[in-house]
Protein backbone atom coordinates (compact mmCIF):
# COMPACT_ATOMS: atom_id res chain seq x y z
CA UNK A 1 0.00 0.00 0.00
CA UNK A 2 1.46 3.34 -1.42
CA UNK A 3 0.99 6.02 1.66
CA UNK A 4 0.57 9.44 -0.27
CA UNK A 5 3.55 11.84 -0.52
CA UNK A 6 2.42 14.30 2.65
CA UNK A 7 3.26 17.99 1.88
CA UNK A 8 4.38 19.31 5.36
CA UNK A 9 4.58 22.86 4.64
CA UNK A 10 1.23 22.41 2.97
CA UNK A 11 -0.09 20.81 6.12
CA UNK A 12 1.20 23.21 8.06
CA UNK A 13 -0.58 26.33 6.67
CA UNK A 14 -3.70 24.14 5.89
CA UNK A 15 -6.26 25.61 8.18
CA UNK A 16 -8.51 22.73 8.22
CA UNK A 17 -5.60 20.45 9.68
CA UNK A 18 -4.87 23.13 12.13
CA UNK A 19 -8.01 23.80 13.50
CA UNK A 20 -8.40 19.55 13.89
CA UNK A 21 -5.06 19.75 15.82
CA UNK A 22 -6.40 22.68 18.20
CA UNK A 23 -9.87 20.99 18.35
CA UNK A 24 -8.17 17.53 19.13
CA UNK A 25 -5.99 19.10 21.99
CA UNK A 26 -9.42 20.52 23.34
CA UNK A 27 -10.79 16.94 23.56
CA UNK A 28 -7.70 15.61 24.53
CA UNK A 29 -7.23 17.50 27.60
CA UNK A 30 -11.20 17.78 28.39
CA UNK A 31 -11.56 14.26 28.05
CA UNK A 32 -8.24 13.07 29.46
CA UNK A 33 -7.79 10.65 26.38
CA UNK A 34 -4.49 9.40 25.93
CA UNK A 35 -5.88 7.56 22.28
CA UNK A 36 -6.75 10.89 21.61
CA UNK A 37 -3.09 12.02 23.07
CA UNK A 38 -1.28 9.85 20.91
CA UNK A 39 -3.11 11.28 17.86
CA UNK A 40 -2.57 14.73 18.10
CA UNK A 41 1.12 13.62 19.00
CA UNK A 42 1.12 11.49 15.67
CA UNK A 43 0.08 15.31 13.81
CA UNK A 44 2.51 16.94 15.62
CA UNK A 45 5.23 15.18 14.64
CA UNK A 46 3.67 15.47 10.67
CA UNK A 47 3.94 19.29 10.45
CA UNK A 48 7.61 18.98 12.80
CA UNK A 49 5.76 21.05 15.94
CA UNK A 50 8.49 22.43 17.89
CA UNK A 51 9.96 19.98 20.27
CA UNK A 52 8.63 21.33 23.85
CA UNK A 53 4.90 21.01 22.68
CA UNK A 54 5.72 17.63 21.16
CA UNK A 55 7.46 16.68 24.92
CA UNK A 56 4.40 18.35 26.35
CA UNK A 57 2.10 15.51 24.78
CA UNK A 58 4.23 13.05 25.79
CA UNK A 59 4.58 14.27 29.07
CA UNK A 60 0.77 14.44 29.62
CA UNK A 61 0.32 10.56 27.95
CA UNK A 62 2.91 9.16 30.40
CA UNK A 63 1.28 11.14 33.46
CA UNK A 64 -2.09 10.17 32.28
CA UNK A 65 -1.84 7.02 31.72
CA UNK A 66 0.30 6.05 34.87
CA UNK A 67 -3.05 8.03 36.90
CA UNK A 68 -5.09 5.25 34.99
CA UNK A 69 -2.64 2.22 35.70
CA UNK A 70 -2.88 2.97 39.81
CA UNK A 71 -7.01 3.54 39.31
CA UNK A 72 -6.97 -0.18 37.28
CA UNK A 73 -5.03 -1.34 40.37
CA UNK A 74 -6.21 -0.38 43.00
CA UNK A 75 -10.10 -1.05 41.38
CA UNK A 76 -8.30 -4.96 39.92
CA UNK A 77 -9.40 -3.71 36.03
CA UNK A 78 -7.26 -5.42 33.13
CA UNK A 79 -6.86 -3.78 30.28
CA UNK A 80 -8.99 -5.01 27.46
CA UNK A 81 -6.43 -4.23 24.15
CA UNK A 82 -8.34 -5.83 21.90
CA UNK A 83 -11.58 -3.95 22.25
CA UNK A 84 -10.85 -0.80 23.83
CA UNK A 85 -8.53 1.94 22.03
CA UNK A 86 -8.38 4.42 24.80
CA UNK A 87 -7.11 0.66 27.57
CA UNK A 88 -5.16 -0.06 24.30
CA UNK A 89 -3.50 3.52 24.46
CA UNK A 90 -2.92 3.62 28.13
CA UNK A 91 -0.90 0.26 27.77
CA UNK A 92 1.01 1.63 24.98
CA UNK A 93 2.20 3.95 27.23
CA UNK A 94 3.10 2.42 29.76
CA UNK A 95 5.12 0.01 28.03
CA UNK A 96 6.65 2.72 25.95
CA UNK A 97 8.01 4.21 29.16
CA UNK A 98 8.70 0.46 30.35
CA UNK A 99 10.62 -0.02 27.47
CA UNK A 100 12.52 3.69 27.74
CA UNK A 101 13.21 2.62 31.36
CA UNK A 102 14.91 -0.71 29.77
CA UNK A 103 16.83 1.28 27.00
CA UNK A 104 18.57 3.57 29.45
CA UNK A 105 19.59 0.98 31.92
CA UNK A 106 16.84 1.27 34.50
CA UNK A 107 16.41 -1.88 34.65
CA UNK A 108 14.63 -2.40 37.89
CA UNK A 109 11.64 0.30 37.02
CA UNK A 110 11.47 -1.57 33.56
CA UNK A 111 11.15 -5.16 35.52
CA UNK A 112 8.36 -3.85 37.56
CA UNK A 113 6.64 -2.20 34.78
CA UNK A 114 6.73 -5.19 32.50
CA UNK A 115 5.24 -7.13 35.61
CA UNK A 116 2.55 -4.81 36.74
CA UNK A 117 1.53 -5.49 32.35
CA UNK A 118 1.85 -8.81 32.85
CA UNK A 119 -0.15 -8.57 35.65
CA UNK A 120 -3.09 -6.49 34.36
CA UNK A 121 -3.16 -7.74 30.69
CA UNK A 122 -6.35 -9.83 29.61
CA UNK A 123 -4.60 -11.35 26.64
CA UNK A 124 -2.85 -14.78 27.36
CA UNK A 125 -0.22 -14.04 24.60
CA UNK A 126 0.56 -10.43 26.06
CA UNK A 127 0.92 -11.28 29.34
CA UNK A 128 3.28 -14.27 28.54
CA UNK A 129 4.97 -11.63 26.27
CA UNK A 130 5.58 -9.62 28.77
CA UNK A 131 6.86 -11.99 31.47
CA UNK A 132 9.43 -12.42 28.68
CA UNK A 133 10.32 -9.22 28.91
CA UNK A 134 10.38 -8.94 32.85
CA UNK A 135 12.81 -12.04 32.35
CA UNK A 136 14.89 -11.72 30.22
CA UNK A 137 15.70 -8.04 32.34
CA UNK A 138 16.00 -10.17 35.01
CA UNK A 139 18.75 -12.59 33.32
CA UNK A 140 20.78 -9.28 32.98
CA UNK A 141 20.06 -8.75 28.95
CA UNK A 142 20.97 -5.63 28.38
CA UNK A 143 18.42 -3.64 25.93
CA UNK A 144 20.34 -4.21 22.52
CA UNK A 145 20.89 -8.22 23.36
CA UNK A 146 17.27 -8.20 24.35
CA UNK A 147 16.31 -6.95 20.80
CA UNK A 148 19.06 -8.10 18.44
CA UNK A 149 19.02 -11.65 19.93
CA UNK A 150 15.34 -12.51 21.12
CA UNK A 151 12.84 -10.38 19.16
CA UNK A 152 11.84 -11.86 15.63
CA UNK A 153 11.23 -8.31 13.60
CA UNK A 154 10.04 -10.52 10.80
CA UNK A 155 7.15 -11.93 12.75
CA UNK A 156 5.68 -8.16 13.20
CA UNK A 157 2.69 -7.23 11.82
CA UNK A 158 2.49 -3.68 10.78
CA UNK A 159 -1.26 -3.83 10.35
CA UNK A 160 -2.10 -5.23 13.74
CA UNK A 161 -3.18 -2.48 16.05
CA UNK A 162 -1.29 -4.55 18.78
CA UNK A 163 2.10 -4.51 16.93
CA UNK A 164 3.67 -1.99 18.77
CA UNK A 165 3.56 -4.27 21.85
CA UNK A 166 6.61 -6.91 21.34
CA UNK A 167 5.21 -10.42 20.82
CA UNK A 168 7.16 -12.38 18.42
CA UNK A 169 10.25 -13.85 19.64
CA UNK A 170 13.03 -15.38 17.93
CA UNK A 171 11.95 -18.84 20.09
CA UNK A 172 8.36 -20.25 21.29
CA UNK A 173 7.40 -17.83 24.19
CA UNK A 174 6.62 -20.86 26.16
CA UNK A 175 10.23 -22.50 25.41
CA UNK A 176 11.51 -19.29 26.04
CA UNK A 177 9.28 -19.19 29.64
CA UNK A 178 10.48 -22.62 30.48
CA UNK A 179 14.23 -21.50 30.26
CA UNK A 180 13.48 -18.16 32.02
CA UNK A 181 12.38 -20.92 34.60
CA UNK A 182 14.45 -19.52 37.63
CA UNK A 183 13.17 -15.77 36.88
CA UNK A 184 9.49 -16.77 36.59
CA UNK A 185 9.49 -18.39 39.86
CA UNK A 186 10.89 -15.30 41.06
CA UNK A 187 8.79 -13.11 39.30
CA UNK A 188 5.55 -15.08 40.37
CA UNK A 189 6.44 -14.23 43.95
CA UNK A 190 6.87 -10.73 43.11
CA UNK A 191 3.24 -10.35 41.73
CA UNK A 192 2.28 -12.21 44.87
CA UNK A 193 1.93 -8.55 46.23
CA UNK A 194 -0.13 -7.29 43.65
CA UNK A 195 -2.42 -10.65 43.41
CA UNK A 196 -2.71 -10.28 47.13
CA UNK A 197 -4.21 -7.02 46.82
CA UNK A 198 -6.27 -8.38 44.67
CA UNK A 199 -7.83 -10.99 46.81
CA UNK A 200 -8.16 -8.43 49.83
Amino acid sequence: MNMPEIHVEELKKDPEFLANIKRLEQECIAEESIAKGYQLLDAQLVIEAPEEEINDIFTFIVNTAFDRLAEYLTSHKKFDVTHDIEERAIARAIYEHAIQRYSENDTKSAKEMFLVLHHTFELAELKDAMMVHACAVMAGKAFEEFIETMVDVRGIDAQDPLAFFIQSFTQPTDILLTMFAKQVAIAKEELKVLEASSDA
